[in-house]
C-alpha cells in the first residue's frame, strides 16, 4: 500500500516535472550567469574600501591617459584585424566555393585547422619565427644579408595585427562561403549570358549579394580582436603596448583593483552587446539569398592561366596561419635547445617525456585541462538540454526566459565574465576562488550558449507526439524524456559536449584570472613558461593542445558529419 501512489503516478504520468525543471534550471543559471554579471555591475560602483556607492571608478578609468591609451590601441587593433580578415577571407571564400582553383578541399581543411587553432598559440609560434633577434626567419634573413638582425619584429602592434588577422580569416571565410552556397545562380547566369566578364559578375552581382555576410564576418572579427587576451598578452606586453584586455590583466596584479577593472570592462561589454545585435540584424535579413533559383550546385568559374598564380597567392594564408606555425612549434618541441633548431644532435623527445611523465606541474596541468573541460562540457550539455526541453515544451509559464538567460554569456567577453566570477565567488558565502570549481563554473558559463544554441534547435525538431504516445501508455514525462527524446538526440548531445570541451581545454582569457598554482591548466602553464622564456616547454604543451583538438575534430567529422563545427552558430 505504501508504494501504490508512486506506481499510480508512474502509470498515469500525472506527476508534473515542469516546476522542478524550472526551479532547478533557475538556480543553476543564477549561480552561473546572473550572480557573476550582477556582481560585475555592482562592484563597478563600489568604493575600494567597500563603502558607499560611487562613480569614482568610472571617472578614474576614463579620465587618466594611462587608461585611455589602451582603449585607442584596442580600437586600432580590432579595426585593422577585422579589415585584413575580410580582405583575405572574402576572395579566399570565392576561390574555394566558386572557382576551379586547384586544391580546394585541402584549403578547406587548412582553414578548419586555423579555425581550431587558438590565436595565442599562433602568437607563440610567430615569436619563434619572428622575434627580433632570435626568430628563425629573422636569423635566416640576417645570415643571408649579413646584417646584425632581421627586419621583422613580432613584438609590436603591427605584429599583433598580423597574427590575429590570420586566425580571424576563418570567420569571414565561413560567413561568405555559406552565403555563396545559398546564393541563386540565376542572376550570375543572366550576367554571363549578357556578356559580362567573370570579374564584372563577381564585383557587380555576387559580392553585393553576399555583402551582409561580409559585414557579419567583419563584426565577428572585430569583436574577437577586441576581447582577445592571449595574443596581445604575448606580443604587446613585452612591447609595453597595452590594450583593454591586457590592462584588465594588470588591474589584477598587486595591488588588485577589482572595482576599477569592473568599471573599465563595461565599455567592452557594451560594445560586444551592440555589435552582436547589429550583426544579428544584418544577417537576419539574409539579403544575400534570392527567392527561388537553381540553388545548390554552381558552375565553377574557369580561372584559365590564373589558376596556379591565384593558388600561390591563396596559399599564403594557410602557410602563415597553419603550416609555418605548426612546423615551428613541432621543431621547437623536438629540439633540446630551441635556438639551435631541429638538427642532428639536437633532436629529442625529452620535452614530451618531461611534460607528460617527469614534471609534476605540467602533468597536473594536462590532467586539469582535460578534467575541467570534461566537467564543464558535461554540466553545460545537461543544463542546456534540460533548459531547451523546458522552453520548447513550455513546461512552465515563462520558461522561454531561461533560454534567454542561457544565451546571455554569449555577449559577455570571456575576460569580462572572469572578472564577474572572481568578484562573485572570491569571498563568502560561496568561496570558490582557489578551487577547481571556479574554473569549471567559468568554463561552463562561458560556453553554455554554444551547447544551448545547438540543442535548442534539435529539441524543437523532435516531434512531441512521440513523447505524448509514451505518456499515453503510462510513462511519466521524465521517463519519456530519458527513453524517447534523449536517445533521439544522441548525436546532438555528443556534438554539444564536444563543442564545449574543445574550447574549454584551450581557454586562457578566463582561466588566467581564476587559476592558482594548484589549479593551473595547460594554457596558464604556457603563459607562465612564456614569462620564463622556456619556449621548448611552451611548444610542447601547444602541440599537445593542438594534437588533442585535431584528433577530436577529425573523429567528430568522421562520425558526426562535416556540419559538426557549424552547429555552434547562434
Amino acid at each position: 500500500m505504501v508504494d501504490a501512489t508512486p506506481r499510480r503516478l508512474e502509470r498515469t504520468g500525472s506527476f508534473d516535472i515542469g516546476p522542478i525543471f524550472f526551479i532547478g534550471a533557475a538556480i543553476v543559471l543564477l549561480i552561473l550567469v546572473i550572480v557573476p554579471i550582477g556582481w560585475l555591475l555592482a562592484i563597478s560602483v563600489e568604493r575600494p574600501d567597500g563603502g558607499s556607492l560611487t562613480l569614482g571608478n568610472y571617472v578614474e578609468a576614463f579620465t587618466k591617459s594611462i587608461y585611455l591609451r589602451p582603449i585607442a590601441n584596442s580600437l586600432i587593433l580590432a579595426f585593422s584585424v577585422a579589415s585584413i580578415a575580410v580582405l583575405l577571407g572574402t576572395p579566399l571564400a570565392w576561390l574555394i566555393a566558386r572557382s576551379n582553383m586547384p586544391g580546394r578541399k585541402s584549403f578547406r581543411a587548412l582553414i578548419t585547422a586555423a579555425f581550431v587553432t587558438p590565436s595565442f598559440i599562433g602568437a607563440e609560434a610567430w615569436i619563434l619565427l619572428a622575434a627580433p633577434n632570435s626568430g628563425w626567419i629573422n636569423r635566416a634573413i640576417a645570415s643571408f644579408t649579413h646584417a646584425d638582425h632581421g627586419p621583422l619584429n613580432i613584438f609590436s602592434l603591427a605584429g599583433a595585427v598580423f597574427v590575429m588577422a590570420l586566425y580571424n580569416v576563418p570567420y569571414t571565410f565561413t560567413f561568405v562561403a555559406g552565403g555563396l552556397e545559398l546564393l541563386s545562380v540565376e542572376l550570375e547566369d543572366a550576367s554571363a549570358t549578357l556578356g559580362a566578364s567573370a570579374w564584372r559578375t563577381l564585383t557587380q552581382i555576387t559580392l553585393p549579394l553576399v555583402a551582409p555576410a561580409i559585414i557579419g564576418g567583419f563584426i565577428m572579427s572585430f569583436l574577437e580582436a577586441l576581447s582577445e587576451f592571449g595574443a596581445p598578452a604575448f606580443l604587446l606586453i613585452p612591447a609595453r603596448t597595452q590594450v583593454v584586455t591586457t590592462q584588465l590583466y594588470l588591474f589584477f596584479q598587486f595591488p588588485v583593483r577589482t572595482e576599477l577593472a569592473a568599471a573599465y570592462a563595461m565599455p567592452l561589454l557594451a560594445a560586444t552587446v551592440g555589435l552582436l545585435l547589429l550583426q544579428r540584424r544584418i544577417l537576419g535579413r539574409k539579403k544575400y539569398t534570392t527567392v527561388g533559383g537553381k540553388g545548390g550546385r554552381h558552375r565553377l568559374v574557369d580561372l584559365g592561366r590564373w589558376r596556379w598564380p591565384l593558388f600561390g597567392i591563396a596559399a599564403l594564408v594557410p602557410l602563415c596561419s597553419v603550416v609555418l606555425p605548426y612546423l615551428a612549434l613541432l621543431a621547437t618541441s623536438l629540439s633540446r635547445i630551441w635556438s639551435a633548431g631541429p638538427v642532428p644532435g639536437n633532436l629529442t623527445l625529452h620535452w614530451y617525456s618531461w611534460a607528460i611523465f617527469e614534471n609534476a606541474e605540467t602533468r597536473r596541468a594536462i590532467f586539469h585541462s582535460l578534467s575541467y573541460g570534461a566537467a564543464a562540457a558535461t554540466i553545460a550539455t545537461i543544463i542546456a538540454f534540460l533548459i531547451a526541453y523546458t522552453a520548447n515544451r513550455k513546461l512552465f509559464p515563462g520558461a522561454s526566459v531561461l533560454g534567454f538567460i542561457c544565451m546571455a554569456p554569449f555577449v559577455v567577453p570571456g575576460i569580462v565574465l572572469a572578472i564577474g566570477i572572481y568578484a562573485a565567488y572570491s569571498h563568502p558565502p560561496l568561496l570558490l576562488y582557489g578551487t577547481a570549481a571556479i574554473l569549471i563554473v567559468a568554463f561552463t558559463t562561458r560556453f553554455l550558449p554554444i551547447a544551448y544554441s545547438n540543442l535548442n534547435t534539435m529539441v524543437a525538431s523532435v516531434n512531441v507526439d512521440l513523447e505524448n504516445a509514451a505518456r499515453t501508455l503510462g510513462a511519466t514525462r521524465l521517463r519519456a524524456l530519458a527513453t524517447i527524446t534523449a536517445p533521439l538526440l544522441r548525436r546532438g548531445l555528443l556534438a554539444s559536449w564536444l563543442l564545449v570541451f574543445i574550447p574549454a581545454i584551450r581557454e586562457l582569457s578566463s582561466a588566467i584570472f581564476l587559476f592558482t598554482p594548484r589549479t593551473a591548466t595547460m594554457t596558464t602553464q604556457i603563459f607562465d613558461f612564456t614569462d620564463a622564456g622556456n619556449y621548448e616547454a611552451v611548444a610542447t604543451l601547444a602541440i599537445l593542445i593542438l594534437g588533442i583538438t585535431i584528433v577530436i575534430v577529425s573523429v567528430a567529422y568522421r562520425f558526426l558529419g562535416r556540419d559538426f563545427m557549424e552547429t555552434k552558430s547562434t
